[in-house]
């Protein structure tokens, strides 16, 4: 159980990357972008076929965050130069990435188990490190690695993406999202602010599951099957457990959101008449689940205020009745 547990917070805090990503496209833009089901896969195979052919791990990772960007680009170009619907821009370009993906890999899946990944160096930095951890706790997991290197990394990536919501660029970015037609009276280019913007979404993305692809081992044309169902969940469970009412403080329930989700899920598993079929079903019950339930308790807070509201304008004419 604790390992279970244990996999779930280090899968948690790699997926927080591509939840990130979608929390600058759904909230950050207020763009439905389809394209992470697709961007996905791209990162994962870029990053796989250069690792393979001997790339640097970090290196491949680095350029899977890059072409990430450039297929985020090309929505962005889709939606902005080509007039199309975002919905339909997002979908069109998730289906081009799907042969796109295949003519990267060649093939439906790279296997990566004996490769250098950044996975593996990190673990194999790590190893007198968790030797002497495990001297003290023998009941915890062989590695601490992956973890540390997860906080870290999606510390960083945190820090920037608030940093950089604060700056022209970043502030125009979210007043596009808010009124597009403002920012356009005041002669902002939202078209170049929107590219940019599902640009850094997808790189996110791709950057995701180029370190996904290294965690399980392998890249597969179908792994990016509900990704953006996955992103939306931890968004949704984030906002609705820890409150968005700053961007520091909705970056940050965000990735508390993706850890949530992956530790949910792992316990459902775990019920005896669930199967690992179940999980995307399981994952649109969490989801409605996160929608439903806040509205539920505003509204009910919501007309207890009202009861409330009445009940002393009930009592304050009464009293002025008794006056008189």
């Amino acid at each position: 159980m604790i390992t279970a547990l244990f996999s779930s917070v280090e899968a948690g805090l790699l997926y927080a990357l591509m939840a990130l990503g979608v929390y600058i496209s759904f909230r950050i833009l207020d763009f439905p972008d389809l394209t992470v089901d697709g961007s996905f896969v791209t990162g994962a195979a870029v990053a796989s076929v250069l690792i393979v052919g001997g790339v640097n791990p970090f290196i491949a990772s680095l350029a899977a965050l890059g072409a990430g960007f450039l297929a985020g680009c090309a929505t962005g170009l889709l939606h902005t130069k080509g007039k199309i619907n975002p919905l339909l821009s997002g979908i069109l370009m998730m289906i081009a990435l799907y042969s796109i993906n295949l003519r990267i890999m060649d093939k439906p899946n790279v296997p990566l188990l004996q490769q250098e990944t950044v996975m593996t160096i990190i673990t194999t930095a790590f190893q007198r490190f968790d030797q002497a951890l495990a001297t003290f706790i023998p009941f915890i997991p062989k590695t601490w690695a992956i973890i540390v290197f997860g906080v870290l990394l999606v510390t960083i990536v945190k820090v920037v993406i608030d940093l950089f919501l604060k700056t022209e660029v970043g502030l125009a970015l979210r007043a596009v999202g808010d009124n597009k037609k403002m920012i356009a009276s005041f002669s902002g280019n939202t078209d170049r602010l929107t590219i940019i913007g599902l640009g850094l979404s997808n790189a996110l993305v791709a950057f995701s599951g180029a370190l996904i692809a290294q965690y399980s081992g392998f890249s597969d044309i179908g792994m990016g099957i509900g990704m953006i169902v996955i992103g939306l969940a931890s968004v949704i469970i984030g906002e609705a457990l820890f409150g968005a009412k700053t961007i520091v403080r909705a970056t940050l329930a965000v990735i508390l959101g993706a850890i949530v989700y992956r530790i949910v899920i792992t316990l459902a598993l775990r019920v005896q008449f669930l199967e690992t079929g179940d999980v995307k079903l399981i994952t649109a019950l969490i989801v409605i689940l996160a929608l439903v339930v806040p509205q539920m308790v505003a509204a009910r807070a919501e007309k207890q205020r009202k009861a409330r509201k009445r009940g002393a304008a009930v009592a304050s004419t009464q009293a002025d009745y008794e006056s008189v």
